[in-house]
């Protein structure tokens, strides 16, 4: 697998964009789109301009998360829209543009289309940070949309469950592929402490996310409890960050935001080209 350089033609709309970060895992139902979402709050907390572009074109999920489920972005100059602002932070989806029992059966270019067409023709303004939650898995899909996107770094969320680290992996190894760096792994359901008697429990197992950022030098970002509230809040359109800043789940997203800003301080937008993937016998 060799790769070589491509330049992309950025939308104008694309051009104002200072970081384009994606939040990805090999799986779903490691809290992606949970982590999408407060990672994007912690942000816009800290003072900066951010976006969330929901790219899960199968599943998304942000407008609900989001409290904005059933709005339909304005369309002006024909074909550009004008996204959605919830909690101080603009976002687009699929989600806003089907009915929530619409199934999307796309193929694989058909989606890869739709991603792109929504991505561009959305008037994201000014921005710092556009967050883009991206599907799950790392086949043909996902490498086409980073491909497609010139991408400033990414986040791989997982769980300590030995399947879901062998998944994130392959997440890692996809990003090196098409040199996106990584910024660091969250860790979801790292630990339970019962509401009851307190106890504490690995329920998913222990230390996973350590070992693969040893593995692959990258830093554990953070890590996230099995925590009944971080669902409940994202399910009723406020998530940890916009509701409980404060708390200790809403504490844990800052750091992880922190740690996001701080590797990116200084970093060129993505302006240059960015890989293309193709295969070769060497």
């Amino acid at each position: 697998m060799a790769t070589s350089r491509v330049t992309p033609s950025l939308s104008a709309n694309l051009r104002q964009i200072s970081h384009i970060v994606v939040v990805a895992s090999g799986k779903g139902g490691v809290g992606k789109s949970t982590t999408a979402v407060n990672l994007a709050l912690a942000l816009h907390r800290q003072g900066a301009k951010v976006g969330l572009f929901d790219a899960d074109i199968y599943g998304p999920s942000q407008p609900l998360m989001l409290g904005v489920a059933g709005l339909r972005p304005q369309i002006v100059n024909g074909n550009q829209m004008l996204p959605i602002t919830a909690h101080g932070i603009k976002c687009n989806s699929v989600g806003f543009l089907v009915d929530d029992d619409q199934a999307m059966a796309l193929r694989g270019p058909m989606v890869v289309g739709a991603f792109n067409q929504i991505l561009n023709d959305t008037q994201w303004g000014q921005l710092d940070y556009l967050v883009v939650d991206m599907p799950p898995g790392t086949g043909d899909i996902q490498l086409s949309l980073a491909q497609s996107v010139p991408v400033t770094g990414a986040v791989i969320v997982t769980t300590p469950q030995d399947v879901a680290l062998l998944d994130a992996k392959r997440g890692i190894e996809m990003f090196r592929k098409v040199r996106v760096p990584i910024l660091g792994v969250v860790e979801n359901m790292g630990i339970h402490v019962c509401s009851q008697c307190g106890h504490s429990e690995h329920v998913f197992g222990e230390g996973g996310a350590d070992r693969i950022a040893h593995a692959y030098g990258v830093e554990v970002l953070g890590s996230l409890p099995l925590d009944g509230s971080i669902r409940a809040q994202c399910d009723a359109g406020t998530p940890a960050v916009a509701i409980d800043p404060e708390g200790r789940v809403g504490q844990i997203y800052a750091r992880i935001a922190r740690r996001v800003a701080d590797q990116l301080l200084g970093v060129a937008p993505p302006q240059a080209g960015f890989p293309n993937i193709s295969v070769s016998d060497d």
